[in-house]
């Protein structure tokens, strides 16, 4: 949907090589784009540069890990891990073999994005956000049959996102003070900050809501900032993202702001929610 028709149109990057578990998958894939299709993993890895992964948490970070040992830059997918010992082997990796990373945090890569965070870090003065991802992703759809998802819920596939703004927003989270998933899956989470804001996150892909609510507002001492609704499409923003790491691997640079770094920060709030939930 994203991943391979961003890689094969960016002016930077070609869809060299495919992989999948499922060999029918990875045929039908490459088919649509020209490219070779890899038995496994040891293939894909001696035929490119950089992998973009699109599977699930845990078999992302055993892969990635060899890639990263192999000398290839990574895309990756949030979570980044399907642990946080995991999350922080892959970082480890990376930093070690020195290569390029970033993280698919989609709505970070927007202009609009871009415009309302340096707009919050100009006056300064937040003092609290509140964030509502929303929607019935697992219920119907193309990720409806995903069994990470329905085991982790949205805790692990939206709240990257939604902590990654937050954590943008106000300042790095420095610990959850309170989680909660009710029987239906809505996860509610009271996040504190290194600059003494709080935050409070809602989350759910159980909820047939037409259209999905993804909401962010920011407040403090000059009023209210929220996050436009809508905005630049997923596609765009994976574009966007491929500028940043052409740029990245071009000039050998190997930090960013939404690196893999981002990524273990990310999965360690994740990690402290689900235990002040007590699961």
């Amino acid at each position: 949907m994203v991943h391979a028709p961003g890689i094969a149109d960016h002016p930077g990057t070609a869809l060299c090589s495919v992989w999948a578990r499922r060999p029918e998958a990875a045929h039908a894939l490459a088919g649509r784009f020209d490219a070779e299709v890899a038995t496994d993993v040891d293939q894909l890895l001696e035929s490119v540069d950089a992998v973009a992964f699109a599977v699930p948490p845990a078999v992302q970070a055993e892969i990635a890990v060899r890639a990263a040992r192999a000398g290839k830059h990574l895309v990756l997918e949030k979570p980044i891990a399907a642990t946080l010992r995991d999350a922080q082997a892959l970082a480890d990796a990376v930093g070690e073999a020195g290569v390029a990373s970033l993280v698919v945090l989609t709505r970070r890569y927007a202009p609009e994005t871009k415009e309302l965070l340096a707009q919050l870090q100009r006056t300064g003065g937040w003092t609290g956000a509140d964030a509502r991802w929303l929607n019935g992703g697992i219920l119907s759809g193309p990720f409806a049959d995903s069994p990470w998802r329905h085991d982790r819920g949205a805790l692990d596939d939206v709240g990257p996102h939604v902590f990654d703004l937050l954590d943008a927003a106000l300042g790095p989270i420095t610990g959850v003070l309170a989680a909660n998933r009710s029987a239906t899956g809505l996860w509610q989470v009271l996040l504190e900050h290194e600059s003494g804001a709080t935050s409070t996150a809602s989350l759910s892909q159980t909820l047939p809501i037409q259209p999905p609510i993804a909401e962010l507002t920011i407040y403090g001492e000059h009023g209210a900032r929220s996050l436009p609704r809508g905005g630049t499409s997923a596609q765009d923003c994976f574009a966007a993202l491929l500028d940043d790491f052409v740029a990245m691997v071009g000039s050998g640079t190997t930090e960013h702001p939404l690196d893999v770094r981002r990524g273990l920060h990310l999965q360690r709030v994740t990690a402290l929610a689900r235990e002040r939930a007590g699961l």
